[in-house]
C-alpha cells in the first residue's frame, strides 16, 4: 500500500470508535464540526507528502515510506527528521500535527524492547510503514496518589495493568490521560509511564491496538470548544488538537501486538527511550512557535510606533536570544547524536533536555514581553461582529489607526491575543510547562546526562588534588 492521501486518512477514521465529546458520544468523528477541524489539522502530515516528497517521502527497499517513520540511523537522518517536523509545525500554526508522536514511540520500541517483544515491535513497525498508519500514544497514567507506586494504589486501575492472560492474549484495565490525537488516529501505542519494581510486574505492559477495539473509550477534552470567528481567532479557527482520557475497560490485546509483558526491568528504559525522541520532536515543532512570538513582537512594536525605543529594542533582543538558543540546542541534539540499541540513532539527551528546558523556562517571560509590547487592546479591543458592521468599522478605522492602518493593527492584535491571552494561548502556556515532560523532568534528565568527569579532572589537576 502506498503513502495515503489526506482523504484516505479521513475515510479510515469512520469506524466503531467510542469517542465522547462535550457530554455526548460522537457517532462519526469525521462529520463532527469541531473534531473535523482537528482532523484537518492532522491531515497536514499527509498533504505534505504530495507537495514536498523530497522531505516527506523516503524510498526504502524500493517502496515509498513516510519519512516520519524512517528509523534514524545517522545524525543526518535526525537532521532531516527535525526539518520535517519543523515544516509541518509551520504549516500547523506552530503546533504538532500527528505522525510525529507515533513515530517517536515506534523508535523507542525498536530500541528498548527485547526478544519476542522486539520481534512484535518490528512486525508492527513494518505494517505501519506499509499501510501509512496514523498513530497516537498513550503513556501517562492517571497515577492517583503520586506518593505511591503502581501496585501500591488503593484502586489498582489508576495505572494501566494486566488483569488476565491466556495463550492468545492479555487483557488490560485502567486509564491513560493527556493522550493526544487518540480520537483521530488509526491505532494507539501504549507505553509504560515510569520505571517499575518487581511488585509492579502487572503494570509493565506495552502494546498497540486499533482505536475501535472493544472496551477502549476516549473522553476528549472540551478545551477551546465552541464556535469562533476568524477575525478574533485567526489561529484557533484553523488549528485544533484533541486530547483524551483514554479508558481501557477489560481490553483484550492479541499477544502478537504486545511489546512488553510483565517485564518491569524494561519499563523504565522504554519510557526514557520514548522521552529521547519525543523531546527531540518537541524542540523542533516549537521552532515555528518561536518565530511566531518574535515576528509578532517585531510587527506590533512597529504598528504601535515604538520600535525605535531603547527598552523595546532590548526586549526584542531578549526574545531573539531565547529563540535562537533553543534553535541552536535543537541542532546540537542531532549533531551530537549517537547510535543507540539495535542501531537506532539516539538524539543527545543532554542537548535535547537543555533545549526543551530553555524553551519552557523562557516561554512565559516571552509571552509577557509580547503582551507588554501589544498593550491592553489584547483584552479590550473590538470583535469580529463590530468589524463586519460598516458603520462601526468606520469608527474603528478612525480611532484605532496608529503607525499602520487600523485593520492591520487590529488583526495583528487579535492574532497575538489568540496566541497569548485567550483559550488557545492558555493551552500553549500549559503545553510549554507540561507537554513532553515537566521542567523538573527535564532538569532530572539534564543532571543524569551530564558527565562531570572532564570538569572535575581539570579542577583536580589545577588544584593539586588529582589523586582524589
Amino acid at each position: 500500500m502506498a503513502i495515503r492521501s489526506s482523504d484516505e486518512y479521513r475515510k479510515g477514521l469512520s469506524d466503531n470508535r467510542r469517542v465522547f465529546y462535550r457530554g455526548a458520544q460522537v457517532p462519526d468523528v469525521t462529520t463532527h464540526p469541531e473534531l473535523a477541524l482537528a482532523i484537518d489539522h492532522s491531515a497536514i502530515c499527509f498533504d505534505i507528502a504530495a507537495d514536498r516528497p523530497d522531505l516527506a517521502v523516503t524510498e526504502v527497499d524500493g517502496e515509498a515510506v513516510s519519512t516520519f517513520y524512517v528509523a534514524p540511523a545517522t545524525a543526518d537522518d535526525l537532521v532531516r527528521r527535525g526539518t520535517l517536523i519543523e515544516e509541518v509545525s509551520r504549516r500547523g500554526g506552530g503546533t504538532i500535527v500527528l505522525k510525529e508522536v507515533g513515530s517517536d514511540a515506534l523508535f523507542a520500541l525498536l530500541r528498548a524492547t527485547e526478544g519476542e517483544g522486539l520481534d512484535n515491535a518490528r512486525a508492527f513497525y513494518q505494517r505501519v510503514c506499509r499501510d501509512d498508519l496514523a498513530l497516537a500514544v498513550a503513556q501517562t497514567d492517571v497515577k492517583g496518589n503520586r506518593t505511591l507506586g503502581p501496585s501500591e494504589q488503593a484502586d489498582p486501575d489508576l495505572y494501566l495493568h494486566i488483569v488476565d492472560e491466556d495463550d492468545e492474549s492479555v487483557t488490560v484495565r485502567g486509564a491513560k490521560t493527556h493522550t493526544s490525537f487518540s480520537a483521530n488516529a488509526d491505532e494507539l501505542i501504549v507505553l509504560p509511564t515510569r520505571a517499575m519494581g518487581p511488585n509492579d510486574a502487572d503494570y509493565a505492559v506495552s502494546f498497540a491496538i486499533p482505536i475501535d477495539t472493544p472496551g477502549l473509550e476516549l473522553y476528549v477534552s472540551p478545551y477551546a470548544a465552541g464556535e469562533r470567528n476568524s477575525f478574533e481567532f485567526p489561529l484557533s479557527t484553523q488549528h485544533k488538537l484533541l486530547e483524551s482520557l483514554t479508558v481501557f475497560d477489560n481490553v483484550r490485546v492479541p499477544k502478537d501486538r504486545v511489546f512488553l509483558n510483565r517485564r518491569p526491568e524494561l519499563a523504565g528504559p522504554l519510557a526514557l527511550a520514548f522521552v529521547d525522541y519525543h523531546r527531540f520532536t518537541a524542540i523542533n515543532y516549537k521552532l515555528p512557535l518561536l518565530d511566531l512570538i518574535v515576528g509578532a513582537a517585531t510587527l506590533i512594536a512597529e504598528a504601535n510606533g515604538i520600535s525605535k525605543a531603547g527598552h523595546v529594542k532590548s526586549k526584542l533582543t531578549e526574545l531573539i536570544t531565547w529563540s535562537e538558543t533553543v534553535r541552536g540546542l535543537a541542532e546540537l541534539a542531532a549533531i551530537r547524536s549517537r547510535s543507540g540499541e539495535h542501531c537506532v540513532q539516539q538524539p543527545d539527551p543532554l542537548a535535547v533536555n537543555m533545549a526543551k528546558y530553555h524553551f519552557a523556562h523562557g516561554f512565559h517571560n516571552a509571552t509577557a514581553i509580547l503582551t507588554d509590547l501589544s498593550g491592553g487592546l489584547l483584552a479590550t479591543g473590538p470583535g469580529g461582529e463590530d468589524w463586519d458592521n460598516p458603520q462601526i468599522r468606520a469608527v474603528l478605522e478612525k480611532y484605532y489607526a496608529a503607525a499602520v492602518p487600523a485593520e492591520q493593527r487590529l488583526r495583528l492584535l487579535h492574532f497575538i491575543a489568540d496566541l497569548t491571552a485567550r483559550d488557545y494561548g492558555g493551552y500553549q502556556s500549559v503545553l510549554a510547562t507540561h507537554a513532553e515532560g515537566s521542567l523538573e523532568a527535564e532538569k532530572l534528565q539534564i543532571a543524569r546526562s551530564f558527565d562531570a568527569t572532564r570538569a572535575v579532572e581539570y579542577v583536580s589537576a589545577l588544584a593539586g588534588i588529582a589523586d582524589r
